[in-house]
């Protein structure tokens, strides 16, 4: 329980910093962010290039176990990469995601996708230790997602893909989470000297979000017993419960389960999380621009987790950073809509045949 409490904070704390942008002028760090927040939904169109380090990864979990010592060897040092293009109308979105894995096993995949509100495209990449068919090579397999849901026994909900409902729904549930955290515990304006910028970046104001050994049981706590009811609420509004798909019953039970629950047994595994949990560093810095946008940001967070029953280890150092650039201007799509095609039932087939399976 006290890993997913501690890896469900963690990523909300990402998650929220990572939609928001930019302020009038340089103002107190968290009405900052929360002023930016609201500025985020001006964003109709942008470039986004996101890096992800993986810069050191140890663990005596599954030790002796080859496989187990195989991937962790594999993950460290390793890469992934995502550029991408955005329009909100008509949503369309084209991205190349590009992994690099270091050691025995190095190499570079390479895979463009693109996304409209009914059809995912992804090119097949040609990988050493994935044989696919070589017809399927090089081509998009097209996902129908009405017809996946058709299969799958549900109905696909446009919603889903309304990019306005869904920035909205990220505002919303990050300024509720905001306003329950204080801004001298968890936030802090940084000089420019403080964090390495892109070239030629002209920020008006950079804000750090940052936890740390003495206020993560605190941070945890509150996100628990304050910030999740709330975004239960907002969630239950049936504008979004709908594009979720969520029924009202199921959010208004976890709810009822968190504001019920044994809060002697939360405290209890917030503790030992508390005392098994090194945070060494886990900072996300948010650069907002002249043009009040949160064109560049930075995630760093290298943690320690030691569990005392298993004696088992994890030691974790990530870093990542976000920028965005040609914001609200007209974008170039280089692949466009792709028509060198190949549908899931034929590459399954191609497969089959492919293994004499048919």
């Amino acid at each position: 329980m006290r890993k997913r409490i501690m890896g469900l904070t963690l990523v909300l704390m990402l998650t929220v910093v990572v939609v928001l942008s930019g302020c009038t002028s340089k103002k107190e760090p968290k009405e900052a962010l929360q002023a930016a927040a609201a500025n985020a939904m001006k964003m109709d169109t942008y470039v986004v290039d996101n890096q992800f380090m993986i810069k050191d990864f140890t663990t005596n979990m599954g030790q002796g176990q080859e496989q187990v010592g195989q991937v962790v060897q594999m993950l460290k040092n390793a890469e992934f990469n995502v550029h991408s293009v955005y329009q909100k109308a008509p949503m369309q979105t084209e991205s190349t995601l590009e992994i690099k894995l270091k050691g025995d096993v190095a190499t570079t995949i390479t895979i463009p996708f693109v996304m409209t509100p009914e059809k995912i495209y992804v090119k097949i990449p040609s990988v050493p230790f994935l044989p696919l068919p070589k017809e399927s090579i090089n081509k998009f397999l097209v996902l129908d997602l009405k017809e996946l849901a058709k299969e799958s026994g549900t109905e696909l909900k446009a919603d889903m893909f309304n990019p306005e409902k869904t920035q909205k729904l990220g505002s919303e549930i990050s300024n509720a989470v905001f306003a329950e955290y204080d801004s001298a515990k968890y936030f802090k304006n940084l000089d420019k000297k403080d964090i390495a910028l892109p070239k030629d970046y002209s920020e008006k104001q950079i804000v750090q979000f940052y936890i740390t050994n003495e206020n993560v049981k605190e941070a945890v706590t509150t996100f628990v017993n304050k910030a999740l009811p709330k975004i239960l609420d907002i969630i239950s509004k049936d504008e979004y419960r709908d594009m979720l798909q969520l029924s009202k019953e199921d959010i208004d039970k976890a709810k009822k389960d968190i504001m019920s629950g044994n809060q002697d047994e939360l405290n209890k595994a917030i503790n030992e999380m508390k005392n098994n949990l090194k945070i060494n560093q886990f900072t996300v810095n948010t650069a907002i621009d002249k043009n009040d946008y949160p064109s560049y940001q930075n995630l760093n967070a290298n943690v320690e987790i030691s569990d005392p029953s298993t004696k088992q280890d994890v030691k974790l150092n990530v870093e990542g950073n976000t920028t965005y650039t040609k914001i609200n201007e007209k974008q170039k799509f280089d692949i466009g809509i792709p028509t060198n095609t190949i549908t899931l039932e034929q590459l399954q087939q191609q497969m089959g045949a492919a293994s004499g399976l048919q």
